[in-house]
């Protein structure tokens, strides 16, 4: 076989490839044999139809299963012999087969640059504070506390009063004529500014139990029914109930409620280290994006298209399992992923240059992770995420995830390294 190796750009390379005729005659022979013993046809015992009568009837179909079969392995072949870091599928073309002849066809295919990071010291990066106050713990704690609330009756009076949550029925209208969704019975609303369509009505503070009140409302330009946009509808309204919402107490009744911890001061405690826990990990986050940024504008390059869309799949991915795990379908959520793709393009395309150059600094410095690094990482692991350690091992265990984990290992290595020798402002 015969292969050469031609550089049309930093990202892409022409392969052309003669493959002997020999070669091409033995696939042939068996492409022709393996059909032999498959075909009938009438007048011939199956396995008898002699090769000339099979390369009259399927002489195509045989000689374009022989050119993929080529192409294929004599392409790997190639790839494989002179190195070439190929990102993509090739783009193959051919003359097709010719009767004792070798077979040539080129292969085009997107390769992985050849990548030397410069000028890396002092890359422009901002301190980030990850201190966590005991105000910002007392507002978190707070917001435990509105999550747990409950509603009860209001028993020591009969009026409603700001804040209040009101079981109503209501019947509505706009210009005198009833309207899709005018009329409800037992529904919620807060006695508190803001708006009717939001469940919050005002008007009813000083409304009495059992009391009816009209109300003017102007809907949205926007709102849901378009029979009714911009217009103003009337609603009569009728309190039925009061609920006032009670909120647990600031102590160790509460920490158990949480689940989180048996008292105060161990639920203060989790939540610090939680707290601060996520201020490192974003700013870990932002000091990643901001050396790539600096590395990126530093040594301009060009990629391949393929792995940035390699990128591009995998930050949507990310983005629609994040959703997920919020509890929400995007499949309920009539998204544009084509559009959603293209807005990623920018950032995968930095993600794809900055993580080549991080790993170009690596080799450069020889900076490694080493088994026992993976196997601390492992460990660090299991404790955040209250799983033994054997089980989060036993996810670490193939080959590939190790690696994986090892070349993460590398890079935020590497980025240490970077901020040790970055320019603080």
């Amino acid at each position: 076989m015969k292969v050469q190796v031609e550089e049309l750009s930093p990202i892409e390379k022409k392969l052309s490839i003669e493959v002997e005729s020999a070669r091409v005659a033995e696939e042939l022979n068996r492409a022709y044999a393996r059909l032999g013993q498959q075909v009938r046809l009438p007048g011939f015992r199956q396995g008898k139809v002699p090769r000339r009568i099979l390369e009259q009837r399927f002489k195509d179909q045989v000689e374009d299963e022989v050119i993929q079969r080529v192409v294929q392995t004599a392409y790997l072949d190639a790839v494989r012999e002179h190195n070439v870091e190929v990102v993509a599928s090739p783009q193959v073309t051919n003359q097709g087969l010719k009767a004792n002849a070798p077979f040539s066809f080129e292969a085009r295919v997107e390769v992985r640059p050849k990548v030397e990071a410069k000028e890396y010291a002092e890359l422009p990066l901002t301190k980030t504070d990850t201190t966590v106050t005991d105000e910002q713990i007392n507002e978190q704690l707070d917001r435990m506390r509105q999550s747990l609330s409950r509603l009860e009756p209001v028993t020591d009076r009969d009026s409603a009063a700001s804040g209040d949550y009101a079981t109503v029925d209501y019947d509505a209208t706009v210009d005198g004529q009833p309207f899709a969704g005018s009329k409800a019975e037992g529904i919620t609303v807060q006695v508190q500014p803001g708006e009717l369509v939001e469940s919050k009505i005002a008007a009813l503070e000083g409304v009495k139990v059992g009391e009816s009140k009209d109300i003017d409302y102007a809907f949205p330009a926007d709102y849901r029914v378009e029979d009714v946009r911009g217009k103003t509808g009337r609603f009569h309204v009728t309190l039925k109930e009061l609920k006032k919402e009670i909120s647990p107490e600031l102590n160790d009744d509460l920490a158990k409620e949480t689940g989180i911890a048996q008292t105060l001061e161990e639920l203060r405690g989790k939540l610090r280290a939680d707290m601060e826990r996520a201020r490192r990990s974003q700013a870990d986050n932002d000091d990643r994006e901001a050396v790539m940024k600096g590395l990126v504008e530093r040594n301009p390059f060009e990629v391949p298209r393929a792995m940035v869309e390699r990128a591009m799949d995998s930050m949507l991915r990310g983005a629609l399992q994040q959703l997920q795990r919020s509890g929400m379908d995007p499949s309920r959520l009539n998204l544009d992923f084509n559009r959603l793709r293209e807005e990623m393009r920018e950032k995968a395309t930095q993600e794809v240059k900055g993580t080549l150059l991080l790993e170009s600094i690596a080799l450069k410095e020889g900076i490694q992770a080493s088994d026992a690094d993976v196997d601390a990482r492992i460990e660090q692991l299991a404790v955040e995420a209250g799983q033994p350690v054997e089980a989060v091992k036993r996810y670490f265990k193939g080959a590939d995830e190790r690696l994986g984990l090892s070349l993460r290992l590398r890079e935020e290595k590497t980025i240490e390294f970077l901020k040790g020798r970055a320019k603080y402002s």
